[in-house]
């Protein structure tokens, strides 16, 4: 991975806009300006349908704070803790994890959710760089008046005032700095934080126009026409699903007038919802493509029932860059497109034309899934590392990325060319994908086709390395395909094929031409926490001066 100019321009731009936030927030007398209101009550408490965790939950009372890839033991959090990410840090202080302790339940749990805002009470209320930053400070917002039921309504009159006084005084500056420099889901949930202190607090404006104009540039650029994310990031499309029905949840609490107002939130959501039933494998999961973690499936269940969209699953979205082919119990998920553009591509992965396989609620062939955050202990290795092209299934050049990936997330180098084209024939489907990504540095290009017979036990391939131009000296490749670590495989027919069983279902046959066929050792990060150890199958040979083409065919092995 190299630090492009680009990368490095961003950051200088970056350090430059911190420094002004901090000579404008920072100073003394800026406290001042955020007035001393302080409301007795909440004109509008929204409903909070999600589901938290009971375990993540019972953690959190016993002091186990697992967040975005960190873990931090501490009965009474500093808040910045030394060693843990920035993600981690802006996770805490977000309070999303309210919901797991509203899960476990008990007077414990809601006690403890007590003691952990007014010691955020104590210690940060004031302006903090990260701790206030706008998409933060509306994470934390909309938290506490989602959730305020269980922690706050029945808590004594000195909490709660000091709870309502906060968020007025948030929310003064939050309006202060949105948009600033935010982008992709980050700037929808200040925007949501915004809406909700806006409507919520019985002194907010309740004139939400201006709030939602500045919501509808934010979809146009972030929701694609098919309905995808444009970070092609499953995970952040689902977040961002949830923040717009979160939307048009306080703004029909509230009697919004008039209702036109909350259209483009309406149509963005059914849109979005089909987009996001697209990605989802057969266990409920999201697949793992551009640094999306599979997700609870119950959280992803309920975003789709208030989505209300009873829209089946897109089978092709040419905006978003995903194909998707359901044959029988045999789901086919793959990325075809390219990388999303600057700004929403920090944890974008460089995994053109690579494919995932599950049968039924199964997963066979994945990718080696995401590490969410970039920086703090392993964070930066694991990050870069499951970005790489030889932790999807696809095809690897000489062990180089085929997106040149820049150090601490974001793309260096895109593809010239992305392609991509489906064919449907009696109930088999046919799609044909190509990159130009190995072109600047080996001069070839990479075209996969997949083909998926109608009942789906019959999957064959072609990957071809072509000759376009440079320095044509023979490269080793490596086309991969990394096995779910419930997937076991095995070398068969002396080591020309490989039997891959999962569980008492039916096994599965891998043969392949013009490589040699090995199996290897190879991780899987699905929540991007747990490392779990599984295998991978290789086939490898080296490019010619002719084109290279290597077949290869899944086939499955019914019990007899």
């Amino acid at each position: 991975m190299t630090a492009s100019p680009v990368a490095e321009s961003r950051s200088s731009a970056r350090r430059f806009r911190s420094g002004v936030r901090g000579l404008a927030f920072g100073n003394p007398f800026y406290a001042m300006t955020l007035g001393r209101a302080r409301p007795r009550a909440l004109a509008v408490v929204p409903p909070d349908p999600w589901p938290g965790d009971a375990a993540t939950g019972g953690e959190i009372a016993s002091g186990v704070f697992r967040l975005a890839g960190d873990t931090l033991h501490a009965s009474a959090p500093t808040w910045l803790p030394l060693g843990m990410s920035e993600d981690f840090i802006a996770a805490l202080h977000g309070f999303d994890w309210l919901r797991d302790l509203r899960s476990l339940g008990g007077d414990g749990a809601r006690r403890t959710a007590r003691r952990l805002v007014a010691s955020w009470l104590d210690k940060h209320d004031h302006w903090h760089e990260l701790a206030w930053r706008a998409d933060v400070a509306g994470r934390r917002i909309a938290a506490w008046i989602a959730v305020h039921d269980f922690f706050c309504a029945s808590a004594e009159d000195d909490f709660r005032g000091r709870v309502y006084a906060s968020l007025a005084r948030q929310i003064r500056h939050l309006g202060r700095a949105v948009p600033g420099d935010l982008a992709g889901e980050a700037l929808i949930a200040a925007i949501k934080g915004l809406l909700y202190g806006a409507i919520a607090l019985p002194h907010g404006d309740k004139r939400p126009e201006p709030i939602l104009r500045l919501l509808d540039r934010a979809i146009d650029r972030q929701v694609l026409s098919d309905g995808g994310h444009a970070s092609r990031n499953a995970a952040t499309h689902l977040a961002v699903l949830r923040h717009l029905i979160d939307i048009r949840a306080i703004l029909r609490s509230a009697a919004i007038e008039p209702p036109q107002l909350a259209d483009g939130v309406q149509q963005a959501i059914d849109r979005m919802a089909p987009a996001l039933r697209a990605l989802r494998h057969g266990d409920g999961g999201l697949a793992s493509f551009n640094g999306a973690v599979s997700g609870r499936p119950l959280l992803i269940d309920t975003v789709l029932t208030q989505a209300g969209a009873r829209i089946r699953a897109l089978k092709h979205a040419p905006a978003s860059g995903y194909e998707r082919v359901m044959a029988g119990r045999t789901l086919v998920l793959m990325d075809v497109g390219a990388p999303p553009p600057a700004g929403l591509d920090r944890d974008a992965h460089a995994g053109p034309l690579s494919f995932e396989l599950s049968i039924g609620r199964q997963r066979m062939i994945v990718n080696c899934g995401a590490w969410p955050a970039p920086s703090g202990r392993d964070g930066a290795v694991w990050h870069g590392a499951l970005r790489s092209t030889a932790a999807h299934s696809t095809v690897t050049v000489a062990d180089t990325n085929a997106i040149a990936l820049a150090d601490g997330g974001g793309i260096a180098r895109r593809p010239g060319e992305v392609f991509s084209a489906r064919q449907e024939i009696e109930g088999a489907t046919l799609i044909e994908a190509a990159h130009d990504g190995y072109v600047p540095p080996f001069g070839l290009s990479h075209r996969r086709l997949l083909y998926v017979s109608d009942a789906g036990d019959d999957i064959r391939g072609e990957d071809a390395l072509v000759p376009v131009s440079g320095d044509l000296s023979p490269r080793p490749y490596a086309v991969r395909f990394h096995l779910h670590p419930a997937a076991h495989a095995s070398l068969v027919q002396g080591g020309d094929a490989v039997l891959i069983k999962l569980g008492h279902a039916d096994g599965w046959r891998l043969i392949a031409s013009g490589g040699e066929i090995a199996l290897e050792d190879s991780i899987y990060v699905a929540d991007g926490i747990s490392r779990r150890r599984t295998q991978q199958i290789v086939i490898t040979g080296n490019t010619g001066a002719e084109e290279t083409v290597v077949k290869w065919a899944f086939h499955r092995e019914r019990k007899a």
